[in-house]
């Protein structure tokens, strides 16, 4: 799956929307409802010429890819130890399904989600 197939499935999220902090280079898909703060939950970008992204995660779900797909899926490359089991770097266009890439983005954005106040949470499934 490419960066930009990933940026399109992940604009269809209720929310979502682009931005680029940290430079052109590397690009941020937030969710905002109405009245919360915005959070990450997918960043792409490129590391030493090769397509990478990252997503949050559940510990569990990091770990079941991590062991799935050892030489594509690591623990988040940019985060600190601490919350490395928490975010999963994936290289692009190599051995992960692009239905598992699907998975991995919407299951980053519930993460994500879960994680803003519950009024917040309304206001995005409705």
């Amino acid at each position: 799956m490419t960066a930009s197939e990933i940026i399109t499935i992940c604009m269809k999220k209720t929310g979502a929307f682009i931005c680029y902090p940290f430079g052109d280079d590397v690009t941020i898909i937030k969710v905002k409802s109405k009245t919360s703060q915005a959070r990450i939950f997918v960043q792409i970008f490129e590391l030493n010429g090769e397509p990478f992204a990252t997503f949050n995660c559940d510990r569990m779900t990091g770990e079941f890819y991590r062991n799935i797909y050892p030489d594509t899926v690591t623990r988040g490359w940019h985060c600190p130890p601490v919350m490395h089991p928490y975010f999963n770097t994936v290289q692009l266009n190599r051995n992960v399904p692009d239905e598992e890439i699907v998975n991995m983005i919407s299951h980053s954005y519930n993460v994500v989600v879960a994680k803003l106040p519950k009024y917040a949470q309304k206001e995005l499934n409705n």
